[in-house]
């Protein structure tokens, strides 16, 4: 429990890695601060738990962590003392096609450029000053609604990411396999490829990949988050566990609150606190598709028929660029599926920790209509079948979570919604609403940390971060 005698300078609601980098960032200027987690375990999406069998370890939300990698908050902490290593697989993702081919996105830009044939000048053309000025671009990206540091840079980021993925492939690929790789970073958004902005996504995640590559968390993502409580603790904040929060009577004393909760939860506690204008703008606050998944323990790596896939550490399966689309637009519309997109992380291929000797994890899901209780189960072993005969033969045992048992298990994932709220255009600038400083709920003392807020999902912190840096500004008068 907090305790009862102290008069804190901010509580944080919630323990995730956005939670904990706001806790992190007011710790570091010598408040008095207490995370207060609703679990028995701290992480929100970032739990590493033995979902099916002893020893096999499973990321229960998020696995990989290309975002993590380029924080450029968590850069700046040294987590690599706390705990927290990053194994980077030899190939960041690949893209299986029918008949044994695959798009490789290779950590080498000059590499992929090369695979991609006919399309290498085009991708050398759209990622070249993206991924060899990466540090700059992501200041930027991981930025808040401001005049940009790098503006040039940001200007052609900009211009190239207004697009929709539909469009953007069809202006600068020709190719299936250029389509389709791209396609499979640009789905990452959750919403339909002929919708604005979604080529974004796929910038941003392709060159990354190039700049820094996609790693995964040894021992699992929980050690992001473990990392980052360390930290937390050892500059003097406490966390509390097991502590629910579902009225402002549950929390303890403070000047000043962050809720790394979305928007309806929000409304659920602060109820009449919150202005009428402000509390209605929450209550039509959109969330997007939902997700079904599956974790899997194996006898054996999955069989991938091309070699390349087998050193993969993400997989995007789903064949070409139409399939994908039509996949994505289905689960928007409200429907499920038959041939669904779905990302794939194989991390026991590259993190011997993650299960027994010669054993291995598998992790995947697919976007589905928010709320979903349709079990995809069958549909997605299909999915890896299709690129991996003999995939079925490898299974030990599995575990699956359907939209509606997401949100159970994560208050946050509304309707199984793993972004904070659906990333459309009036959502990826105005989360959760249009302001020049998004974080500051008017309410004295009250903000908001949570993927809900700029930049948005993703493991990098910057929600948190950026929130404690007006919290600072405004309450403390820290700049």
């Amino acid at each position: 429990m907090p305790d009862p005698k102290t008069e804190y300078d901010a509580v944080v609601v919630g323990s995730g890695p956005n939670g904990l980098s706001a806790a992190v960032r007011l710790a570091q200027e010598g408040l008095k601060v207490v995370v207060l987690e609703a679990k028995s375990t701290i992480g929100g999406g970032t739990r590493t738990q033995e979902l099916t069998e002893p020893g096999f370890l499973h990321d229960v939300c998020s696995a990989v962590h290309p975002t993590a990698a380029s924080s450029p908050f968590f850069k700046t902490l040294g987590l690599e003392n706390f705990g927290l290593e990053y194994i980077y697989p030899e190939i960041p993702y690949a893209h299986p096609l029918d008949d044994g081919e695959a798009a490789i996105a290779y950590k080498s830009l000059e590499q992929t450029i090369a695979h991609l044939g006919e399309d290498g000048k085009a991708y050398q053309k759209v990622f070249t000053e993206f991924v060899e000025h990466w540090e700059y671009l992501a200041e930027d990206i991981f930025g808040t609604l401001r005049i940009p540091k790098h503006p040039l840079l940001m200007a052609r980021f900009g211009w190239y990411g207004l697009f929709s993925g539909q469009q953007f492939t069809d202006i600068h690929f020709q190719s299936e396999k250029a389509k389709a790789l791209f396609a499979g970073c640009a789905a990452h958004s959750i919403i339909p490829l002929n919708k604005a902005f979604t080529a974004s996504f796929g910038l941003v995640l392709g060159s990354s990949a190039h700049a820094l590559g996609w790693p995964v968390a040894k021992e699992g993502s929980s050690a992001i988050t473990d990392a980052l409580a360390k930290l937390f603790t050892s500059l003097g904040g406490s966390i509390v566990t097991d502590h629910e929060v579902n009225d402002l009577n549950d929390i303890p004393s403070s000047k000043t609150v962050l809720f790394d909760l979305t928007p309806q939860q929000i409304n659920n506690i602060a109820g009449d606190k919150l202005p009428n204008k402000y509390r209605n703008r929450f209550k039509n606050y959109q969330y997007g598709p939902g997700t079904f998944k599956i974790d899997w323990a194996l006898s054996e790596p999955v069989p991938w028929q091309n070699e390349a896939c087998r050193k993969a550490g993400t997989l995007h399966l789903g064949g070409t660029f139409k399939e994908i689309a039509a996949s994505e637009e289905d689960a928007w519309n409200g429907d499920h599926s038959e041939n669904p997109y779905v990302l794939v992380s194989q991390p026991s291929l590259f993190d011997e920790t993650r299960a027994p000797k010669s054993k291995h994890t598998l992790w995947a899901y697919c976007h589905v209509p928010n709320g979903s209780t349709k079990d995809m189960t069958s549909v997605i072993e299909a999915q890896i079948e299709r690129f991996a005969p003999g995939f079925k033969d490898t299974i030990i045992s599995k575990h699956t979570f359907n939209s509606s048992e997401m949100q159970a298990y994560n208050s946050n994932y509304i309707g199984g919604d793993i972004n904070g709220g659906a990333q459309i255009a009036k959502q990826l600038f105005g989360r959760p609403v249009l302001k020049w400083d998004p974080y500051k709920i008017p309410v004295k003392g009250m903000y908001i940390c949570s993927s809900s807020t700029p930049p948005g999902g993703g493991v990098h912190g910057m929600c948190g971060f950026h929130a404690a840096q007006s919290l600072l500004r405004n309450e403390f008068g820290i700049s």
